[in-house]
Parts: structure tokens; sequence; C-alpha cells
């Protein structure tokens, strides 16, 4: 294994925290180019779960190097959080690295977070962690990074312009109460003390593994389709979890990549506000969040269900340039005797192969559907793809048929061995 980026081919949620756990056991770094902790992955190590929002999923592998890149916004107090979980739960965990160059969610990050979404006439189903701001701040050069921080006198003395200026915001557009300066600088300026020892450059990190000769995991949150470019903007994230956003989130160039992997889930689903062509409504839907346990991994949200969107998913392939697909869930799809494929979109009297990037045209659109049939054999035991069922496979190479990318891994429940490697050149 070289250097592998792992990024989600839907709307998020696809189950990339058990596909970067397994793929990690081969890696020397595993590193996370973007997002906060409005992602959440969920992993099973042994039966055990561990859900985690900003660190890395190999930091469940003792000694490995763990890396938060530039391009993820680190909220400290969750970061603590999610270090302390772990440090009663595991005596050895992999070693963790933090990008000086990585921006910081502050308390008035949060706070706007929710005032707007509180006043926006069409809610766009924001967790209200901050991470929507803190980008908005990077871009607008308004930011705080971990390297201010560090730095006292610089970290207050930018504080005292952005705190006044948003306390103008808070208190004269939402009439909310100010933020108090000194308190902030306190509170912060001790978290600077707890996140030192963590700080350095990922770029330098993950080139000398490469120069070694060992394997580098880059994995993303969300998923291609809530991209800020190439999303359903503005139902989006306000980052890019595409693949190329690899490269931006951690400092390093974009000819080190060797193999870019899309996780899939066996079926569709999403979170929030926004089209869903596919969304199932009837008791159907509620059979595959009941039995796929979609409810978030951050918030608790209940996810909308929906059959295999193969014109979004071939979408995602072309605009990731996705070597293959790891397919997740797929015994959660057991069971049902007729399973449907969506294989085109239909606006008004024109049929569409390809993703739209209209939200009134993709609301709009129906769907023509492909029906396979299904299979009733319990597959959670399968440790082989050729084990599988006939139609179980036919469903998979069907995929692969519509969407131009191989299948290169199979999940067929939550624990690591519960995943099938269908390329044997995989970590190659």
């Amino acid at each position: 294994m070289a250097c592998v980026v792992l990024v989600g081919a839907q709307w998020g949620d696809e189950g990339k925290g058990k596909v970067t756990d397994f793929l990690a056991g081969k890696a020397a770094v595993v590193v996370r180019f973007q997002g906060g902790n409005n992602a959440g992955h969920t992993v099973v190590v042994d039966g055990e779960e561990f859900k985690l929002h900003l660190l890395p999923s190999g930091i469940l592998y003792p000694g490995k190097s763990c890396v938060i890149g530039n391009g993820v916004v680190i909220d400290p107090p969750v970061l603590m959080a999610e270090l302390a979980d772990l440090s009663t739960r595991l005596s050895v965990t992999g070693n963790l690295f933090i990008s000086p160059r990585a921006h910081l969610i502050m308390p008035y990050h949060r706070l706007l977070d929710r005032l707007e979404e509180e006043m926006r006439a069409g809610k766009i189903g924001t967790t209200a962690r901050g991470i929507g701001p803190a980008y908005t701040d990077k871009i607008r050069r308004t930011g705080i990074r971990v390297a201010d921080l560090l730095d006292r006198e610089e970290f207050a003395a930018r504080l005292a312009d952005i705190l006044a200026e948003k306390n103008e915001i808070l208190t004269r557009v939402y009439g909310a109460e100010p933020l108090d300066y000194n308190a902030v600088v306190e509170e912060y300026l001790a978290y600077g003390d707890f996140l030192r020892p963590y700080v350095a450059d990922p770029g330098v990190l993950v080139t000398a593994a490469l120069d070694r000769g060992q394997g580098v995991l880059f994995e993303g949150a969300q998923g291609t389709l809530l991209d800020i470019d190439h999303g359903t903007y503005p139902y989006v994230t306000s980052s890019s979890p595409t693949a190329a956003g690899a490269c931006l989130g951690a400092g390093i160039g974009p000819t080190l990549i060797d193999r870019v992997i899309g996780v899939a889930k066996a079926y569709t689903t999403r979170v929030g506000g926004g089209p869903f062509p596919t969304e199932l409504y009837d008791e159907m839907g509620e059979h595959l969040r009941e039995v796929g346990h979609e409810f978030g991994t951050t918030t608790g949200r209940p996810r909308r269900c929906g059959w295999l969107d193969a014109v979004a998913l071939r979408y995602a392939v072309r605009v990731n340039g996705l070597h293959s697909l790891a397919v997740v869930k797929l015994d959660v799809l057991t069971g049902i005797p007729k399973l449907r494929i969506g294989v085109a979109y239909r606006y008004r009297n024109e049929v569409l192969t390809g993703f739209p990037p209209s939200l009134k045209v993709l609301a709009d659109c129906s769907v023509e559907y492909e029906e396979m049939p299904g299979w009733h054999e319990d597959i959670t035991g399968v440790r082989t793809v050729a084990g599988l069922p006939a139609n179980a496979r036919r469903y998979l190479a069907r995929l692969t048929e519509l969407t131009g990318a191989p299948v290169s891994i199979v999940g067929v429940g939550s624990s690591r061995e519960q995943t099938l490697v269908a390329d044997p050149d995989l970590f190659s």
C-alpha cells in the first residue's frame, strides 16, 4: 500500500470509518484532511464501538502516526474530550500530530452557526458546531490557526480585533449577548498549552513515510455530494471532501497519490435538507433505516434512506477519479426480494444520465429504476467475495457496470473481520 485517498462517494455517512480502520492496518500514517466535528466515523473493534469526530480512524491502532491536517477545523475541547475518552478505554493508541496551519473553531463560530440557521428561511440542516463560520473566517482571512494560538501575544492581539467585530454582529444583528474577551483568551490559551506537544507539519511526516516506502492513508469526512464545489449546493458542507481536497488539506502534491477509493453504501442515505431523488418514504425506507442503524454519529438524527443511486455514484467516480469502490452495508439488503437501482433521471421529457448542477432540476427529477432479484442468505459470516450469494455478486457486478468503477472492498457487517477484499492487488 503506497499513498491512498479514501473519500465518501455519496452524501456522507457512507461508513468511511470502518473502511479507514480496515485500510489503516496497512498504513504507517493516517491523515484526516478536511471537515470538523460536524461529522463522525463509527468503528467497531473487538465488539466495542468507537465514535470518532476529529481523530483519524487510525488512532485505534497502537503506534500509527495519525495526523489532523491543515484542511480540518479544530474545536479544541472536542478534541480533548475524544483523547480523554480513548485514554480510558484503550491502553495504547496511535500517535497524534496536528498541523500548525489548521484553523480553530472559536466560541463565536458555534454561536453564529446556530443564530444564522435560525434566521434562514430555507434551513440547510447545519449541525451548529461552528464549522461553516470557521471556514468562512478562513476564506475572509480572519481565522485563527493553531500556530497563532501557540504564540500567546499574537493570539491575544488577533482575538482582540476579531472579537470586537464578532461582538458587533452578535449584538446588533442577532440581539445576542457579547462574548467576554478575557474569558475567551484564558480558555484558549489553556487549550494551546494542551495542543502544543502534538503540533507537527503533516507534509513533512507524509513525505518522510513515503521516502521510507511506507503506506499513507488519507481520510475525508462527509462525501462527494456535500462538497462545497461539486455537491448539491447550498445543501453542502464548507470544505472539499473530494479526492483533490486531500492534497490541499494535508500539504502534499497530487503526484504523490497512487490510488483513490470511494466508499458507498449498497443503498443511499443523506442527512439534512436538499433533493434526494431515490429517497423512500414508505416501509422500505423505514426498513433500511432500522436494519442499517441509520442515525447520525454526531447528531443522532435519523438519516433519509433510499435505493442505490447509480447516477449520483457515477458522478462521484468522475469527480474523484475513483480507481475503485468500497461497497459497505451489503448485509442490510439481505431478505429484500426485489432490489432497485436508480439508473437514470427523467426531467420533464428528457432522460438525464448525468448529475444535474441545478437543485431545481434535481428536485423535479423522477428516477428510472432497474430491478434485480435479492437474496435471503445471511452474509454476515461470509469472508470472501466468492462466498457471497450469486444474486449479491450480480448486484455488485451491475454496480461496476453502471459506474465504471470496480468493487475492491465489500462490507458485510460493522466489524473489521466483516470486510471482504475483492481486489488482490489492493495493498500492493
